[in-house]
Formats: C-alpha cells, sequence, structure tokens
C-alpha cells in the first residue's frame, strides 16, 4: 500500500550553501536520508523545477518540490496523546509542551512525540513538512512552542526564527549566586568530542541570551532568559560556559555539592530534580494571517514551583538564624 506524497517549501536563507541532501534532511527530517536520496535520483524532488544532483549546492530561496509515492508503513504515526492546548486557529497552534515530550521522532523515539499527537490532533499536519514544528524544545523542558497547521504559517514563522522576530523568555534556576543580570554572545557548535552535546566553539553560530535575575537564593538564582538565536541547547551551554549550569541538568551540569546547611526539605528537592529547571514562559510573534502581534505566556510547571518553594524555605531559615 502507497500513498501520494504531495510537498512544497522554500529552502530558507540559512541553508544556503548547503548541499541539496544535507538541505533536505533538514527541511524533511521526518523522512529518512536513504528516502530523500532516492527522490532526488528518480526526479521526484525538484528543485526551481529542475532535477539536481544531491551534492549540488544550494543558494536559499529556491522552491522545492516533492512528487512521490510513499509506502504507508514509512509514515510516521497518528496517536492520541494529550496536548496542552494554550491557542488555536485555523493557522497555528500553541502548546504548553510537558517534560518528558519528545518533540520530533529520532533514534530511540520513535513515537510517542509531539509529531504523532499533531498528526492525530490535526490529520492535515501530515502534508506539511514536520507536521508544522518550526522550532523545538528539548524533551525536559517544559513550555510554550507554536505549531504551524499551514504551509503558509510555517513558511512565516521560520522567517520570524531567522529574522529574530519571534519573541521567546524563559524561567530557570541555576546553581550560584549571580551578582546581576547579562549576555551571554558566544557561538556555538557540535561539541567536538561529545556528538551528544553542544559547545561554545570559536567557529560555531552566533547564539545570544540575555539573562536578569528574578531572584537570589543561600546557593542558587532564580533568572529570567530571551533568546535573540536559538541554537540546539542554547541556554543549558550558554550557562554552563559562564558556571551557572542549570539544576538538574544531567548532561552540561556536572556534579554540584549541595550549599552547607541547607534544609532537609531542599536537599530532597535538589537531589530529586532530574531534569533541566527551565520552563518557556512566554511566546510572542506575529500572526502569520493578520500580521497582528500575539502573546501567550503560561505558569511554571509543579516542580519547578515546588523546587523555588522549597528554595524560599531554605532562605527564610537563613534569615531566621
Amino acid at each position: 500500500m502507497s500513498e501520494e506524497i504531495n510537498l512544497s517549501v522554500q529552502v530558507p536563507a540559512e541553508l544556503g550553501g548547503y548541499r541539496l541532501d544535507q538541505a533536505m534532511a533538514k527541511l524533511f527530517p521526518e523522512y529518512s536520508r536513504s528516502r530523500l536520496q532516492s527522490w532526488i535520483k528518480n526526479g521526484e524532488l525538484l528543485v526551481n523545477g529542475k532535477q539536481l544532483r544531491s551534492r549540488d549546492k544550494l543558494l536559499g530561496g529556491e522552491m522545492v518540490a516533492v512528487g512521490a509515492q510513499l509506502d504507508v508503513e514509512e509514515r510516521w504515526e497518528p496517536e492520541a496523546i494529550d496536548l496542552d492546548i494554550v491557542y488555536e486557529d485555523d493557522d497555528i497552534l500553541v502548546v504548553n509542551k510537558p517534560a518528558g515530550l519528545v518533540v520530533h521522532p529520532a533514534a530511540g523515539h520513535y513515537n510517542g512525540t509531539l509529531l504523532n499527537a499533531l498528526l492525530h490532533h490535526c490529520p492535515n499536519a501530515a502534508s506539511i513538512p514536520r507536521a508544522g514544528i518550526v522550532h523545538r524544545l528539548d524533551k525536559d523542558t517544559t513550555g510554550l512552542m507554536v505549531v504551524a497547521k499551514t504551509l503558509e504559517a510555517q513558511t512565516e514563522l521560520v522567517s520570524q526564527l531567522q529574522e529574530r522576530s519571534m519573541g521567546r523568555e524563559y524561567e530557570a534556576v541555576v546553581h550560584g549566586v549571580m551578582t546581576g543580570g547579562g549576555t551571554v554572545d558566544e557561538p556555538m557548535g557540535r561539541h567536538p568530542k561529545n556528538r551528544q552535546k553542544m559547545s561554545v566553539y570559536p567557529m560555531g553560530k552566533d547564539a545570544v541570551t540575555h539573562y536578569r535575575v528574578m531572584h537570589k537564593f543561600r546557593g542558587h538564582t532564580h533568572i529570567r532568559l530571551k533568546l535573540e538565536s536559538g541554537r540546539t541547547h542554547q541556554i543549558r551551554v550558554h550557562m554552563t560556559h559562564i558556571n551557572y549550569p542549570l539544576v538538574g541538568d544531567q548532561l552540561y551540569g556536572g556534579r554540584f555539592r549541595q550549599p552547607k546547611g541547607i534544609t532537609p526539605e531542599l536537599q530532597d528537592a535538589l537531589r530529586g530534580f532530574k531534569r533541566q529547571a527551565l520552563h518557556a514562559k512566554k511566546l510572542e510573534l506575529f500572526h502569520p494571517r493578520t500580521g497582528e502581534l500575539v502573546s501567550w505566556e503560561v505558569p511554571l510547571p509543579d516542580d519547578l514551583e515546588v523546587l523555588l518553594s522549597a528554595l524560599n524555605e531554605d532562605s527564610k531559615s537563613l534569615e531566621q538564624d
């Protein structure tokens, strides 16, 4: 059994200079690289109406069209997964992602993802690259994400991300007591030794993170962050780079000693916090159809509230001593 696939997308400027096969892997990650290679070779994937070779370089701005037959079992399956929908209309969907939910299928996570949930909630998403996903949150990061429900909306939202007109603000709890806010302007790239990690890398892509202090505790700080760029693991890498890693970050945090004299409740809260203490709190964008500036903000998840409560109680105990 096969299904006809018809896709159309404009190559974003940031993929200019990429080989065709590399760019397609980024634009259509829901399809295997071998499948994409086959489409290119067979002329089922055309660039500006012409067949190119996999190794041909793109300039950015080209129109890619796919007309192919695909075995149904090769597609990602819709799954009835509950979504915390903050806003929805005919063009976009805004969700509040919980901890533990993987955004896109990948090795080790072929189902149970946000993409699978979107295909069930909005079947038309199957005809949009990445089911309308335009930006991602790490598996254990919570908070707001916008998803496009039409190809036109996706193109517009991707453009806003590239132009940095989409506003994203986060809250986090970090190890260490900050003296004040600031900006981390450090380029990032794949870690040279551990391919699972990102790192500050002089030859990497530019990355800018602004942060301000919300509350200081005995050995931790509650901060608010705003992204200019959106690199993979950007906040986690940047905060570790300035020696304020996120509480619970198993990949970048390393081993941190708990401050001396803290309450047993705070000890338990810190020991039990097994994910990075990071939440996408606010999202602001121009609506892809109306052009109106719209924004959403969601509360902190329960586990972060419990952690902050324990930090507050510990601070009170310190004041009483």
